[in-house]
């Protein structure tokens, strides 16, 4: 199976990435790995897909198997009050209560929801899970949110880290200027730098291990269909462009052998089409294929059945 200490299983709307998810964190736990399944999508459903009510915390689903939803208002307004816990320390007290103001008009600006679930998926990472050797899990699965947000979220560490660059040079130039001013000689100590560089030194964790092949790998799950498969070409590029490895993809939902009637062979048709497109398109990357289910899934036996094509 997928080793990876970190998945992210990702794809289009609608084509089984919750249950694959989970299908693949049943299977590892079951083979005596201590996972942890993490949904980042906001239209959570892997608690229905587990039978359990999920939260922001870790949830025992059965041994060795743990699950969390992250709740994205919840994160955000957590986000915003460690921000504003962080400027008491840097703003003079009468421009205290303009300056958060400010922050509340910005946690409803674009970027906000991306910067607040990232800052989770770094505690994740990096203080909570630890995956691999000697940390509390040793792999971390995510569920995530459609394809065109996931691709977003994992290049923010990129982004943000160069952010984070300039308001670090811009500071360190600040208090160079504030030290000739004074004429003391030596620069003044800042806790609003020392917040930025412990900011920008967990943004470099991450990304690096988002981008070490060892730790980390993507598994997009997709559909024979049209749409899905061209998302999926393009989603590859930009994570091939972001030097992010793709280890597998799970094509769902493909008509099983046994299916018949005059409207099945017409599908099976055109799925022959799909099923090419995507052998031509991704001849180099790994596949899963996991037949359409004739009934809901709704339970862990059922996921444990999808799990059975999830092996090499």
């Amino acid at each position: 199976m997928l080793d990876a200490p970190i998945l992210f299983f990702s794809g289009k709307g609608g084509v089984g990435k919750t249950t694959t998810a989970a299908a693949h964190a049943v299977a590892a736990a079951g083979q005596g790995q201590r996972v942890l399944l993490v949904s980042t999508d906001p239209a959570h459903n892997l608690g229905d897909a587990l039978g359990r009510s999920l939260d922001g915390r870790p949830t025992r689903i059965r041994p060795n198997l743990d699950a969390l939803e992250i709740d994205p208002d919840a994160e955000c307004t957590a986000y915003i009050g460690r921000v504003k816990e962080n400027i008491r320390a840097t703003v003079r007290s009468n421009l205290l209560e303009e300056a958060e103001r400010h922050i509340d008009m910005a946690a409803s600006s674009p970027g906000t929801y991306e910067a607040a679930l990232f800052d989770r998926i770094v505690a994740i990472l990096l203080d909570e899970a630890r995956p691999g050797a000697g940390g509390a899990y040793d792999q971390v699965v995510f569920d995530t949110a459609p394809t065109g947000h996931t691709v977003r979220l994992l290049a923010l560490p990129e982004l943000m880290g160069a952010w984070v660059d300039g308001l670090l040079r811009r500071r360190q130039d600040h208090n160079r200027d504030r030290s000739q001013w004074l004429g003391e000689g030596e620069v003044p100590e800042d806790p609003l730098f020392d917040l930025l560089s412990e900011r920008r030194r967990r943004i470099a964790a991450v990304r690096d291990l988002l981008l070490d092949p060892g730790m980390t790998a993507f598994v997009f799950v997709l559909t024979p269909e049209h749409l899905p498969v061209e998302e999926t070409r393009r989603a590859l590029a930009e994570l091939d462009e972001h030097q992010l490895r793709v280890g597998a993809l799970v094509v769902n939902k493909v008509l099983p052998e046994e299916a018949d009637g005059s409207f099945v062979a017409q599908r099976r048709a055109a799925e022959a089409e799909h099923l090419a497109a995507i052998e031509r398109h991704f001849a180099d990357r790994r596949r899963y294929y996991v037949p359409l289910r004739a009934t809901d899934i709704r339970d862990l036996d059922d996921l444990q059945a999808i799990a059975e094509h999830l092996q090499d």
